[in-house]
């Protein structure tokens, strides 16, 4: 492990990362850290139905309780003009359409759509009373019928959730040639069908929502601490939300234990705690309860594509179809228009598809909302898709890994330009795949399924090839300000937040390498409102292509900045300073200052910008498993990832990121599940003795390798690689599954493959045939 990672040294400490000495030792701070004088504690008024009108809400007998400082509800929030949360789903659509988007009042008014939507917020001198206070709100209720899944949503005669939103329908894009595709199916020599339901799942971050809100009257602003992704994106938001100006709204962040696209969004109780602190002039603390985050945190996935695949005779890819059903939940949400345009970008992966069309339809439906979870949309195509190629092997009888190398894109083919319209930067995915089964050795598989077979072991192999689209991001640019101090420290101010990737490492590392001093002399500091930057949140593998490759933009500016500044004080041309490891030197005297003694001496600081695209990061995962027919337990027992995340700035960080992607993804194959009562809404999985998360024995262990070739894009050279875990490992694990019940004549089976599920499948499964046998039932 020496060899190919860099240790740093933290106050004597020998560390991978250099945040990592103050996180493990207990001095994080995160978002319920935050406290302020003659505080108040808030807590909220949650729907027990999924689907009721709203009676009455009678908050008097809680009112008259000691400690009670302050009721709201729906009409409060209408009332205070709280009914717009903003939205991403600005496409056109069918037709030139816009996306029917229903009000979202922050406390429900009139109907409540979701179990755990919030109807009151109650504020009182301690959690505890105002927890109390919630027991003495009476709430009636007249019960509607909810609708839960999608595809009930959009059933003709379904129940209506919103009457501006007829059908349940709040969008439906088609993207690609109708007519093209059409006449390649009817060309085509053979067709694969195959329908999969990308399973609802929450992100779960290690870290529960919280939020202090305060209120400045002097200046009519608002200061909200809060876990986050990025300061700019939750300034809008919450600007946009309470409909005020976003000079108004002052955001603050430390540590985030966690995020995975779940702290991108805007939430109601953050503008409810602000409009209380307003109202009450006085300091307002809310701390989400875990049972509340399964509720109202957003869900991830939940994405149903029935997908057909024509192919020729030569088994060559001829066209793609899609009919896909996003699922929003209730309502929609900030962060989940964004699987839809990801889908797009990445509709037929890495293979040369001439021609795609797909239908994309948005579903409402009475249950949480769902937003951005790692990957947003990327991981669900590809799942999707890889599902697909891997069953049209099935059917034609032929190695999984011959039918992709026919129809992967050439090298030479590059920037390539895909059937919806996309272009590819830069891959080489035929030297990918031969690496990844070198390593996995596919060759010695049947060898291995043998031995397994002799254990009375099912044992399968499954391989996912990928390639996604980094975050473009939505702010205009990416800023960096670089400042150094009199001590020769360098600060480095960022608009992108760390929720445990380990900027306070990478973007260390860029800086230092351009400016050739240590590390350890480079402090990041995220969220600093004062500084005025612009940037993007940290989401979609975006942050080392963009804030990163801005760090170096802006050290380099710092050089140029300091030669101007050292060339006044040796009284001479700029063109007569060098400059090299952290010292200006004048060339012909040898004169020299220090990075330490020029910022001592004058202000040194330097500010960076850039705006960069889409990377694409791609990847090749080979998986085994092993299960027991006798149980149905599945056991993943070797895992390769071999990825091409551009040029790796920190080795370490780039494992640790494929490693807990694969994990996520594997939780989501063998165990993960947001599962609703169909008939009441109400949520069965809705703790950790239900909501089955992955355990640290799931993957033992992962062989991981880089197959880098260099983002065109980024000055850095990097592509992104937080995602690409999830990306690649649910197609690589379910196809395994399948490899390994196909001797069986087992069919296509939907997430999560849990060992109750394999059991019966395997229990109902006709006549066990052969070992060697690879043909589809």
């Amino acid at each position: 492990m020496d060899g190919h990672h860099h240790y740093f040294d933290v106050g004597g400490i020998r560390a991978l990362r250099l945040e990592d000495p103050r996180l493990i030792t207990g001095r994080g701070t995160y978002a319920s850290d935050w406290n302020l004088p003659d505080q108040l504690h808030a807590a909220f008024l949650r729907s027990d139905r999924s689907h009721a009108r709203l009676l009455d809400v009678d908050a008097a007998r809680a009112r008259a309780l000691p400690g009670v400082r302050l009721i709201l509800t729906g009409e409060d929030a209408v009332r205070a003009g709280f009914v717009k949360a903003p939205h991403q789903l600005t496409f056109t659509g069918v037709g030139g359409s816009k996306a029917r988007v229903p009000d979202r009042p922050a406390l429900a008014h009139g109907r409540v759509r979701y179990v755990g939507e919030p109807i009151a917020i109650v504020v009182a001198d301690t959690a505890l009373a105002a927890h109390d206070a919630l027991e003495a709100i009476d709430v009636r209720y007249q019960d509607l019928t909810p609708v839960i899944g999608p595809e009930q949503a959009l059933a003709p005669g379904a129940i209506q959730l919103h009457d501006d939103v007829p059908g349940n329908c709040a969008f439906e894009l088609r993207v690609g040639d109708k007519a093209a595709v059409d006449a390649a199916f009817g060309r085509a020599h053979r067709v694969t069908r195959l329908k999969v339901d990308c399973t609802r799942v929450t992100p779960s971050p290690l870290e529960p929502r919280a939020c202090l809100a305060s209120y400045d009257p002097a200046g009519d602003t608002y200061t909200i601490r809060v876990c986050l992704q990025g300061i700019g994106t939750m300034t809008s938001q919450i600007a946009a939300y309470m409909g005020i100006a976003k000079e108004k709204v002052k955001v603050l962040g430390r540590d985030v234990g966690g995020a995975f696209g779940q702290r991108s969004t805007v939430y109601p109780e953050y503008c409810m705690t602000l409009y209380a602190a307003r109202l009450l002039g006085r300091p307002v603390k809310w701390v989400s309860s875990r049972s509340e985050g399964f509720l109202t945190d957003t869900h991830g996935r939940g994405n149903i594509g029935a997908g057909e695949l024509a192919l020729d005779a030569d088994g060559r890819f001829t066209a793609l179809r899609y009919d896909w059903i996003t699922d929003q939940g209730a309502f929609i949400s900030s962060g989940g228009p964004g699987y839809i345009r990801n889908i797009i970008n990445c509709l037929t992966g890495v293979y040369a598809i001439p021609v795609a069309y797909a239908r994309f339809r948005v579903a409402l439906t009475n249950t949480g909302l769902v937003a951005s979870f790692r990957g947003a949309g990327r991981p669900d195509i590809s799942y999707a898709l890889e599902r697909l190629v891997h069953q049209a092997a099935r059917e034609m009888n032929v190695d999984p890994t011959q039918l992709r190398r026919r129809n992967l894109i050439a090298p030479e083919a590059f920037p390539y330009k895909t059937a919806t319209g996309t272009v590819y930067e830069v891959a080489d995915l035929p030297s990918l795949l031969d690496q990844a089964l070198a390593q996995a050795d596919w060759a010695g598989f049947e060898r291995r399924r043998t031995a397994s077979a002799a254990k009375g072991r099912l044992r399968g192999i499954g391989i996912s090839t990928v390639i996604e689209a980094s975050g473009a991001g939505n702010a205009p640019k990416d800023e960096i300000l670089l400042e150094v101090d009199a001590d020769g420290g360098v600060h480095v101010f960022s608009a992108a937040h760390s929720q445990g990737q380990g900027h306070e490492t990478t973007m260390a590392m860029i800086v230092a390498a351009a400016l050739g001093i240590a590390p350890e002399r480079v402090k990041l500091h995220q969220a600093v409102p004062e500084k005025g930057l612009i940037g993007n949140a940290t989401n979609g593998s975006r942050t080392m292509v963009g804030a990163g490759s801005v760090c170096k933009i802006a050290a380099d500016l710092l050089i140029e900045r300091g030669r101007s500044l050292a060339a006044e004080e040796f009284n001479v041309e700029p063109s007569q300073v060098e400059y090299a490891q952290g010292t200006f030197r004048e060339r012909e005297s040898g004169a020299a200052l220090t990075l330490q003694q020029l910022a001592g001496k004058r202000a040194l600081s330097a500010k960076g910008e850039g705006k960069f695209g889409s990377t694409w990061p791609n990847g090749c995962h080979v998986a085994e498993v092993e299960i027991d027919p006798d149980t149905g337990k599945a056991e993943i027992v070797s895992y390769v990832a071999v990825d091409d995340c551009g040029v790796a700035i920190n080795h370490a960080i780039v494992e640790g990121q494929i490693h807990g992607a694969v994990v996520q993804g594997a939780g989501q194959v063998f165990g993960e599940h947001i599962v609703y009562d169909p008939h009441s809404g109400q949520l069965i999985t809705g703790s950790f003795m239900d909501y089955v998360m992955p355990r640290a024995g799931l993957v033992r262990a992962i062989r991981m390798a880089e197959h880098p070739t260099p983002s065109t894009l980024s000055p850095l050279g990097v592509k992104g690689v937080g995602e690409s875990g999830c990306t690649a490992s649910l197609g690589c694990l379910a196809n395994a599954v399948h490899d390994a019940l196909a001797p069986l004549g087992v069919g296509p089976m939907d997430m999560p493959l849990t060992p109750a599920k394999l059991w019966r499948a395997i229990a109902g499964a006709p006549k066990r045939a052969p070992a060697d046998e690879r043909s589809a039932a």
